[in-house]
């Protein structure tokens, strides 16, 4: 059983008597290791404190790892380190004085083939197949647990402060022990090859062309009869399933028949004449294989000389090197040509990445007094989407207005940070200190009862963390609906004239339905300044909400995709993603309703409408995708001169004009085709018709 905590564990590294090691993804998406201190070992005296010191003192020397965060004071203490620290979760164990056992790589699975044939004539046999002398005995060596009680450690390092804190971090419950695999080792005393020195193998059947049941691999029996007629075993002869030997007679192919003298050497009956070769139906025939093969082969250099190849299956960006790159590469994320391609295409480029920086000041809520002199600030990242060309944008609410609570508990989380850096306050009491607080704190602005300051940045195409200036567009929050009522948000960015996506109003959601989802995420470790691009995925509906009418799905794309959207075929939004809070990992497979969406836009005065740029980009699309490049080349065009900001015309524009705009098929190309078809399909039905006929003469 795996432990619990604040982090998605994915796999077992190692063990020892008195904990084990963790690979694991923190919350941003970074890979770590993490130790855990069993909880039966934490509670024995002089353990918690020494794991918890050595933990320091290795982070205080010259080569050892630094571990990012901690909890101490948790039934299983934890510590976790970046992947790029290497094996610290060992190095930690390892420093305890106790046995550390990794958890060995699965052992290869023998490969079996099918029995090969037998190619060579059956030989007789000159002795009775041998019995082996020694079976294989079975394997001596079995999975060890760990035994031993684990031994206390002696003057443990006094603890070091200034250890980092996750602000998020949690308390897992205590982690059972698991007993450590030994190496698997090969069965000892097996034999290694088939055929042993004395030609018998192993199995005890002669080394010839015959089957154990005496029949050569032909299917005749060795002695010349049916398997059928063969006696039985008695006394004296061999065993039933022994391989008889066989006499050369026996082995000799039967003698001719006598000579029969009633029997003349000329034929009695003369023979018909045979039927006259239809030279009509020869050349009919040739006839149409011939219309076959030049209007065939003229169809096809008509359609073959006009169509691109490579260019139109896989577009590429602009060439220019400033030209920016899109945020999502459809030809690239599905199957060329196809109609994921076509549906990604069309929403991708109304996709936002938002971020949004909250400040303010930690007071106590009876008398206002502050916390800490300094401000804390923090940031919250995610998806959004494009609804009109006002640049009003549709997004999570908890992402860019998160309720007083959880500001507060950041707040808190970070003056505890402070505190143990500071020498105010151990390791181990930051978890009580933030409940205590709770409270009796409240996170406002510069001044009593002002609310916090917040600021809000969207970043189209390829977005990085960190940025105030261009290319992100400042925006404001118009409105936000609570998590009880669809956990959605309105922000209006200051900027027009933006890429648009339509909303499907009348679309049906049912279990199994289709989707594609869309979404921001990042690979890069250091999440503050990563670059941020467009996900997506093909995903299912597993279950819809009978009550709200919000459904799951079988999949996401990542933590900062809540806000991101699910389309149909036709890139449509038909919901909105955010964490399903009942799984374990808060994945984010939850999808808000459009109807709750256009709720959010009608309270709100705003209307979700295309304007003649989007509608002209779909255009393009359409005609790029029904293989007339030289329509599409015109339109995408137009849609890069007056959207600049849409990266995806401009590569798709590229596409279409590297063909040189002939995409136009002549008109008789495919009708010719057709008739080729057809007279290459006559040709053949004539000549089954007429095999048939000769074979019935």
């Amino acid at each position: 059983m795996q432990p619990e905590g604040p982090y998605r564990f994915t796999h077992l590294l190692g063990g020892s008597p008195v904990g084990k090691a963790w690979a694991a993804i923190d919350e941003q998406g970074r890979f770590v290791s993490v130790a855990v201190l069993d909880a039966a070992v934490a509670a024995t005296p002089g353990w918690r404190d020494a794991f918890a010191g050595i933990a320091d003192a290795l982070a205080q020397s010259a080569n050892g790892p630094a571990f990012t965060y901690a909890d101490f004071s948790a039934a299983a203490p934890w510590v976790a380190y970046p992947a790029e620290a290497g094996p610290g979760a060992e190095k930690l164990i390892r420093a305890l004085g106790v046995e550390y056992h990794p958890v060995p790589a699965a052992p290869p699975q023998p490969v079996s083939g099918p029995p090969q044939p037998v190619s060579s004539p059956p030989q007789p046999v000159s002795s009775p197949p041998q019995p082996v002398s020694s079976p294989p005995q079975p394997a001596s060596n079995s999975p060890q647990s760990v035994s031993g009680p684990p031994q206390s450690v002696s003057g443990p390092p006094q603890p070091i402060t200034g250890m980092p804190h996750a602000p998020w971090a949690v308390q897992g419950t205590p982690i059972p022990r698991q007993p450590i695999l030994s190496d698997p080792h090969p069965v000892s005393g097996a034999p290694t090859s088939a055929f042993p020195a004395s030609g018998v193998p192993a199995s005890g059947v002669p080394a010839s062309a015959f089957p154990a049941s005496g029949v050569p691999a032909s299917g005749v029996p060795a002695s010349g009869v049916p398997a059928s007629a063969a006696p039985a075993a008695s006394d004296g002869g061999p065993a039933s399933g022994e391989n008889l030997q066989m006499s050369p007679a026996q082995a000799s192919p039967a003698e001719a028949p006598p000579f029969n003298p009633f029997v003349a050497s000329e034929r009695r009956i003369k023979p018909s004449e045979p039927p006259r070769r239809p030279i009509g139906l020869w050349v009919a025939v040739a006839a149409l294989l011939s219309v076959a093969a030049l209007g065939g082969g003229a169809g096809l250099w008509a359609v073959s000389a006009t169509t691109p190849d490579e260019p139109a299956a896989a577009p590429t960006a602009a060439p220019t090197a400033t030209a920016a790159a899109p945020g999502l590469e459809p030809w690239a994320a599905a199957a060329p040509r196809s109609p994921d391609e076509h549906a990604l295409a069309t929403a991708a480029p109304s996709m936002v990445f938002l971020e949004v920086i909250i400040s303010g000041y930690a007071r106590n809520a009876q008398d206002g007094t502050l916390l800490h002199a300094e401000p804390f600030t923090f940031s919250r990242r995610c998806s959004g989407v494009i609804v009109n060309r006002g640049g009003h944008v549709l997004t999570n609410g908890q992402c860019v207005k998160p309720s007083p609570e959880t500001m507060r508990d950041n707040a808190l989380a970070g003056l505890a940070k402070r505190l143990v850096a500071a020498g105010q306050l151990k390791p181990a009491d930051v978890d009580g200190y933030t409940k205590g607080r709770a409270a009796t704190t409240v996170f406002t602005g510069r001044d009593r009862g002002t609310e916090p300051d917040a600021k809000l940045y969207g970043q189209l195409n390829v977005a990085i963390g960190d940025v105030t200036n261009g290319p992100a567009i400042p925006g404001t929050i118009v409105r936000a609906l609570p998590l009880a009522e669809g956990n959605l948000a309105l922000v209006a960015l200051d900027q027009a004239d933006l890429p648009v996506a339509e909303l499907n109003t009348s679309a049906t959601i049912a279990p199994d339905t289709a989707l594609l989802i869309l979404g921001y995420g990042t690979t890069d470790t250091e999440y503050r300044s990563a670059t941020y691009t467009v996900r997506s995925a093909p995903v299912r509906v597993t279950e819809v909400d009978p009550q709200s009418s919000v459904y799951r799905i079988n999949a996401d794309v990542g933590v900062y995709s809540r806000g991101g959207i699910a389309i149909d075929q036709q890139g449509r939004v038909v919901g909105m993603l955010d964490h399903d809070l009942s799984l374990s990992d808060d994945a984010t497979r939850l999808v808000v309703p459009v109807a709750t969406i256009s709720g959010l836009l009608g309270a709100a005065g705003i209307e979700n409408g295309l304007g003649e740029p989007d509608r002209l980009y779909r255009s393009g699309l359409d005609a790029y995708f029904a293989g007339d490049e030289a329509s599409a080349v015109p339109r995408f065009e137009d849609v890069v001169e007056r959207v600049p900001s849409n990266v995806l015309a401009r590569a798709y524009r590229e596409a279409a004009a590297a063909s040189d705009g002939k995409s136009s098929r002549p008109g008789w190309a495919v009708p010719l085709l057709v008739a080729a078809g057809v007279a290459l399909a006559g040709g053949i039905g004539m000549l089954v018709v007429w095999r048939r006929r000769r074979n019935s003469w």
